[in-house]
This record gives structure tokens, C-alpha cells and sequence, in this order.
């Protein structure tokens, strides 16, 4: 009865350390998934498939931030680009566009004559920097462009509304 007894207390032991050691491999598989997620949310992005006309969409709110700060397309490939803002102010207080520069531009100069461009949504007039731009749109609005994809290469693209450049960008990467 005696080693009946310590065989049962043997066994209940080994199957304990095993589920142990399953639980710290499983809580690292679950910290891993987390921290790649986290990593997500930091770089979210639309990778585009090849085909005629690509469909990108954005959106954005009051709080002055893209869910996309990354989308990538082929050279000369179509895009369709739609910018939805779901936010509630009006144009007037938080307009939101997105503008693709070309490679080489000065976002910050850019930026700096756009906020003296009311009047063009925004668009300095006669900007030869501008590969495409969506109209200004505020709370509840939806707009669409349709552009062809520049050369290969990486491009910026910001919001022009005043100062909203700084934290509403992102980045038109190119490939072959």
C-alpha cells in the first residue's frame, strides 16, 4: 500500500512540473503574440496585391492621426484612394487631406506654405511637389482620388491642414 501510495504522489509530481513548464512556454507564446501586435499597432500598413486599380482607405477622426502610415503599391499601378474622417468637427476647426509629395521634399517647407493656402484647401498654389491630394473634408465626410502610382522609391504623405503634418504622415513605399 506504502509504494502504491508514494507511486501515486510520484506521478501527480511529474505531471505537475510538466504543466509548468507548460504554462511559461505558453505565457511566452502569448507575450510574443502581444509584443507583435503592439508592433503592429506602431507600423499599421496596407500591402497592396498586383492588379489594375488598387483600393487603399484611410481614415482618420478628431484626434489628428491615419490608421495607415504605410501603404505599399506597384509603379505605376492605379490607386483608388479613399479618406473617410470620422470624426465630428468641421473643415474649418479639424479638415483632414492627405497630399503625396514627391521624393526630395521638404515637408516642413512644404507644410509651412501650405498653412498660408486656406483658400486652395491647403495646397500651396502651382506646388509642383504634389503627386496627388485628396480634397479638405471634415467630420463625417468621405472623399476619393485616383492616381498612378510614381517611379519606384519611397514618398511621403501628410495631412496639409496647419501643424497637423506632425503626427498625421505616413509613407507611399514603390515597388517593381
Amino acid at each position: 500500500m506504502k509504494s502504491i501510495l508514494i507511486a501515486i504522489i510520484t506521478l501527480f509530481m511529474i505531471s505537475s512540473c510538466g504543466e509548468d513548464k507548460k504554462k511559461k512556454s505558453d505565457q511566452k507564446k502569448e507575450t510574443k503574440v502581444v509584443q507583435q501586435a503592439a508592433a503592429s499597432k506602431e507600423e499599421s500598413y496596407t500591402n497592396v496585391a498586383s492588379g489594375a486599380v488598387v483600393n487603399v482607405a484611410i481614415r482618420t477622426d478628431d484626434r489628428m492621426k491615419f490608421d495607415l502610415n504605410k501603404i505599399v503599391v506597384k509603379a505605376g499601378q492605379k490607386v483608388k484612394l479613399t479618406l473617410t474622417h470620422a470624426g465630428r468637427l468641421s473643415k474649418r476647426i479639424m479638415g483632414h487631406n492627405v497630399v503625396f509629395l514627391k521624393k526630395g521634399t521638404n515637408v516642413r517647407l512644404f507644410a509651412s506654405k501650405a498653412a498660408g493656402s486656406k483658400g486652395n484647401d491647403f495646397i500651396p498654389v502651382g506646388a509642383t511637389s504634389v503627386i496627388a491630394h485628396t480634397k479638405m473634408i471634415g467630420g463625417g465626410e468621405t472623399t476619393t482620388i485616383e492616381f498612378t502610382a510614381p517611379e519606384v522609391g519611397v514618398y511621403d504623405y501628410i495631412c496639409s491642414f496647419p501643424a497637423h503634418y506632425a503626427l498625421m504622415k505616413g509613407k507611399l513605399v514603390v515597388v517593381e
